[in-house]
């Protein structure tokens, strides 16, 4: 080598930064004769274009190879040139410039480490075509694979699920005189364990000692990770000892993999009793935990609710570097999340950044979804500025689980909002986000705008999938279109998503080829949807049909479909009918759920068999099936309507001793049948018990007003009223018509015009006819200036129109007011007559 091209490659090295002087350099040396040049030169400038992206200079360098130099020393010249490229990941151009050289050098084939080099490349970029040509060339060439050859090509085939070709290829191993090393094995058991074929992994580990390959821990671990996650424990503490038998020590991946097992079954203290050992026994010569076992640990506590124990451990982990990291900080929030740990969540997201762990997208996300999924939208909100005022970019998922926040709360103005500003950022919707709208504008029943959005989606190539057409099916059966619905579930089997052309015309330019009828398809939800359409409609006969049709489809029906003709059953008194439901649902395997025992129990009740509802209350206790406060209700219902009002109190205490807080409903059944049984006293510890459980909410303070006052309990009602009247509730669900009328007929005039007037002067808006009761009594008593006042004040709410708080009667009927033949409410009709009898008293 010359000095000159020595001297001018190390001039070349220090230019590194200046890639216009050095190609300017590089092209001095190739310059040089041949015998004077510097091979090291040609990787030193390949680089330096690579970094400075000068492709065309880059492109040029093979053509002036080629050019200054014999063919003798071309051919290594352009191997170092591959692999330099192939190493900076500019694959294409690897391929191309390998493919170039094998057509200029046939017979001189490159050395095995390049073809390994590229065929990792080729399968690192998914280039199947490349790797199957390589391959073939290779042979072609006469060139020897060696073992490592081998593991590259056997691991491509088991990461593609071509596991068959995989296990072919490592037994013709030794025809190709290479034997398999203890990596082969662990590559096709990772393969094998992978796909869930765990025992022939295991059939592998046999194989290695019979061909006397020492297994490694790679191979063990993989396979005792394998048997964790398969909840196969015992199997896995076998393989432990069998480890230790080979002269192995388990390592931390081993133990991780047994405390992730153990913690996902729910055996979280022994999972800790294990992590213990790690930290303590030093004399068993156990591995330290690592972060990754510090992180199963938080993660198996925050699962099963043990948070102080996940506190504990939290705190000791930020003690330490190692043993955080964003990861450790996700785990915990979203352990606090789910155990409703809200406010403290948000705190940590704070305690990250002043810590310097910035939270990502997916840590934020967790706080998101868990404040949307409790109606704290505010606070979600609020989250979305903090994200973007951190630099953190809100993702499709932040914006999908604000969007379905806000659609579950009816919000579909704000929801709509979130889409555009998701839009203006640059953040597409996905299938997901559209859906979720989708099915908001269906359930608040904005079918025109739910259409125009399945449309566009339609127009901007979003999949029309299976989960679109469900909601638009369950959309149809919900706003009274059922019929439409069975249309399109039908047209779905030929015709795919392009059934909803039965929409309109507008639709049918939806894609109908093979492909969208595969993915498109009815399936067990499309069936359930429009089974419970038809039984809710009372057209029990055609759901039967639709059953034998779905089930001759090869879908097999589930609980729900069993409980839409159990429920049906039961709602029509048909109670043997619906037994005979419930056990083809059981002969078919499919489980009670919380929905069967409640409609069972609903029929049982509306045929007074009580008896047969304590049995199933039983057969729910001995089967570990909570109730829940709906079935409770339906029990509580059937004892009182079945005469057993006694029997009810008993229910409720079990309800509160089991932790299941009762509704409004439970205390409204109660309450009207202890009112209508006269037995007020009962009444009383009733609503007691309800202001505790519930607290001071207007509709338990009007039912059970307007019970006390049906049951005539006036003295309680009035004072039940005014009660209310201090707390400002609403008063239009209260009869306090009907308590004025009692009073005044009890001759109690001084309390009914107190009602009165603290209706007025709460700023209620009074039903005319409220006043008359007084008004006339107040005339007869000669208190004629009282009687004025009130007849301008009631004149005032009759000019309005409408009256506000105006009173749904549900009570009674017998109590309800009723319009004369000329359509006058009875308030106008009263004011008619006294105005004829005493214009004077009434208009000035």
């Amino acid at each position: 080598m010359d000095r000159e091209a020595i001297k001018l490659t190390r001039i070349l090295l220090k230019n590194t930064n200046d890639p216009k002087m050095s190609w300017y350099l590089f092209k001095r040396i190739l310059s040089l004769p041949v015998t004077q040049q510097c091979p090291q030169s040609i990787p030193i400038i390949t680089r330096i274009l690579i970094r400075a992206k000068m492709l065309n200079e880059l492109d040029d360098l093979p053509q002036l190879l080629i050019a200054s130099q014999p063919q003798e020393t071309l051919h290594n010249s352009l191997v170092s040139f591959i692999k330099v490229l192939v190493k900076s990941g500019l694959f294409g151009k690897a391929i191309s410039q390998f493919k170039s050289l094998r057509f200029r050098f046939p017979e001189n084939p490159p050395s095995i480490y390049l073809y390994n080099v590229l065929l990792r490349s080729c399968i690192k970029e998914g280039r199947v075509d490349c790797v199957s040509w390589l391959y073939k060339d290779m042979v072609a060439s006469g060139v020897s694979p060696e073992t490592y050859t081998f593991n590259v090509l056997i691991g491509f085939l088991c990461d593609s699920g071509c596991l068959d070709d995989a296990r072919e290829l490592f037994d013709k191993m030794p025809e190709k005189g290479c034997e398999p090393n203890e990596y082969s094995f662990g590559i096709l058991v990772r393969g094998y364990c992978r796909a869930g074929f765990t025992s022939k992994g295991l059939e592998l580990l046999g194989e290695m000692r019979r061909l006397k390959v020492l297994p490694n821990n790679v191979v063990y671990n993989t396979l005792i990770s394998r048997f964790c996650k398969e909840g196969n424990i015992d199997d896995a503490e076998k393989l432990v000892d069998e480890m230790r038998e080979d002269g192995l020590s388990p390592d931390v991946v081993t133990f991780n993999a047994r405390i992730s097992a153990l913690c996902s079954s729910g055996k979280v203290l022994e999972a800790s009793r294990i992590f213990r050992d790690m930290q303590i026994d030093e004399v068993l010569g156990l591995p330290q935990p690592n972060i990754i076992t510090y992180n199963l640990m938080l993660g198996g506590f925050c699962k099963e609710g043990m948070l102080e124990e996940a506190r504990v451990l939290f705190e000791k982990m930020k003690e330490s570097e190692n043993l955080m990291n964003t990861e450790s900080y996700n785990i915990w929030l979203l352990g606090l999340v789910r155990n409703g740990k809200f406010l403290e969540a948000q705190l940590v997201l704070k305690e990250m950044v002043d810590m310097g762990m910035e939270p990502n997208v997916y840590s934020y996300n967790i706080v998101m979804d868990g404040l949307c999924k409790n109606g704290m939208l505010f606070d979600a909100r609020m989250l979305l500025r903090l994200m973007t005022s951190s630099d953190v970019l809100p993702d499709t998922v932040t914006y999908s689980t604000l969007l379905h926040g806000y659609c579950h709360a009816g919000k579909v103005f704000e929801a709509n909002n979130v889409l555009r500003e998701m839009m203006r950022n640059d953040c597409s919707p996905n299938n997901y986000t559209c859906n979720i709208l989708l099915y908001s504008l269906w359930k608040e029943g904005r079918i025109s705008e739910a259409e125009e959005l399945l449309q566009k989606m339609n127009e901007r190539g979003y999949v029309i999938d299976t989960v679109t057409c469900n909601i638009v099916i369950d959309g149809l059966c919900n706003n009274g279109q059922l019929d439409k619905a069975i249309e399109i579930v039908s047209g779905m089997w030929t015709h795919g998503s392009a059934a909803l052309g039965n929409l309109g015309n507008s639709y049918i330019s939806l894609v109908d080829d093979s492909d969208s009828r595969k993915k498109c398809m009815p399936d067990l939800i499309s069936y359930s949807t429009i089974i419970s359409g038809l039984c809710k409609a009372g057209r029990v006969d055609e759901a039967k049909k639709k059953f034998i049709e779905m089930t001759g489809k090869n879908l097999h029906p589930d609980s729900a479909i069993y409980d839409a003709f159990i429920h049906s059953f039961c709602k029509e008194g048909k109670i043997s009918s619906a037994f005979r439901v419930l056990k083809d649902m059981e002969k078919k395997g499919c489980n009670k759920t919380l929905q069967t025992y409640n409609s069972l129990i609903m029929g049982l009740g509306s045929k007074n068999q009580i008896f047969e509802i304590y049995g199933l209350m039983d057969e729910m206790r001995e089967r570990g099936v909570s109730p829940d406060v709906s079935i409770y209700n339906n029990v509580l219902s059937s004892l009182c309507e079945g005469g057993r009002v006694k029997d009810a109190p008993s229910v409720l205490d079990e309800m509160l001793q089991k932790g299941i807080a009762p509704n409004i409903s439970s205390f409204s059944i109660l309450i009207k049948a202890f009112c209508k049984a006269c037995d007020f006293s009962a009444v009383d510890e009733i609503f007691e018990i309800a202001l505790n459980v519930s607290g001071h909410k207007e509709a338990l303070y009007s039912l059970t007003f307007n019970e006390l006052l049906v049951g005539g309990e006036v003295v309680k009602a009035k004072e039940l009223f005014e009660t209310a009247l201090d707390r400002s509730f609403d008063v239009g669900n209260f009869l306090y018509k009907d308590l004025i009328d009692h009073l005044c007929k009890d001759e109690k005039l001084d309390d009914a015009s107190g009602i009165l007037h603290k209706l007025i002067d709460k700023g209620h808006w009074i039903d005319p006819a409220s006043f008359m009761p007084v008004i006339g009594g107040l005339g007869k008593r000669g208190n004629k200036h009282e009687a004025d006042e009130l007849a301008e004040k009631m004149m005032e709410m009759a000019s309005e129109g409408k009256v506000k708080n105006k009173v749904h009667r549900n009570v009674r009927s017998s109590i309800q007011g009723k319009k004369n033949k000329d359509g006058e409410s009875e308030w106008q009709t009263i004011l008619h007559r006294f105005a004829d009898k005493e214009p004077v008293t009434f208009f000035i």
